[in-house]
């Protein structure tokens, strides 16, 4: 398990905290439909800390060949029709170019600065010049509209419990997630980053936002500096 990171519930837990029987259970959100609307048709995706495979199944569906990285080999064994390839991200190098390579799950967002770097290292070293690199962020409030909760339309609710200071500006989060027949909990630490110290973030590997995609910022177009 990482320092600071925790999962209690059923099944195997990842060494973030990632409960893989929960995530198996969880709905696919809007994110396929954000990333099909700026990936060109038929891109090759690489997709970084996929799980299992709950963005990387519709994504497939929508034409395009996605390569899904973790570093849990029990969260890719439920991903279907994609190359796996099991490594931390931060340390991933396959010495090939995609046409998009995908940072989603808050993950730019670590509580270590030097995984952070990792990350986006990774995400340069894998973009083809002419491609990009998509990311998703927290949302603004992340951090400070705690507790909340939201009852998913499918029958569970997750709840943000808290976000208090773990020190050098990182969190420690802790979320619930409460089915009819399960309970899962998660602990991770997130390094809140405003606008101007993601873009800095950015910099700092050599990327760049081309824009924000999003009206409320949190999906991010990304490209090598020139």
């Amino acid at each position: 398990m990482r320092e600071g990171y925790e999962g209690t519930g059923p099944g195997a837990i990842t060494p973030d905290g990632c409960a893989v029987e929960l995530y198996s259970r969880l709905p696919v959100g809007e994110e396929p439909e954000v990333i099909a609307g700026v990936a060109p048709a038929g891109a090759r995706i690489l997709e970084l800390g996929s799980g299992v495979g709950r963005m990387t199944h519709p994504l497939l569906e929508r034409g395009f060949t996605v390569t899904a990285v973790d570093e849990s080999a029990e969260m890719l064994e439920r991903v279907r029709g994609a190359r796996t390839i099991c490594s931390p991200v931060e340390k991933l190098d396959l010495d090939e170019k995609f046409d998009v390579v995908l940072l989603a799950s808050f993950l730019v967002h670590s509580g270590d600065d030097e995984v952070r770097r990792g990350l986006l290292r990774t995400c340069l070293r894998h973009v083809a010049d002419d491609g990009f690199v998509l990311i998703q962020r927290e949302g603004e409030d992340y951090h400070t509209n705690v507790p909340r909760e939201r009852v998913d339309p499918s029958g569970f609710t997750v709840r943000i419990l808290s976000s208090e200071p773990a020190g050098d500006g990182v969190n420690s989060v802790h979320v619930e997630y409460d089915f009819p027949d399960a309970v899962w909990t998660q602990t991770f630490r997130a390094r809140p980053l405003s606008r101007e110290q993601f873009e800095e973030a950015l910099g700092e590997v050599g990327l760049k936002v081309d824009r924000y995609v999003t009206e409320d910022r949190i999906w991010v177009k990304a490209v090598p500096m020139e």
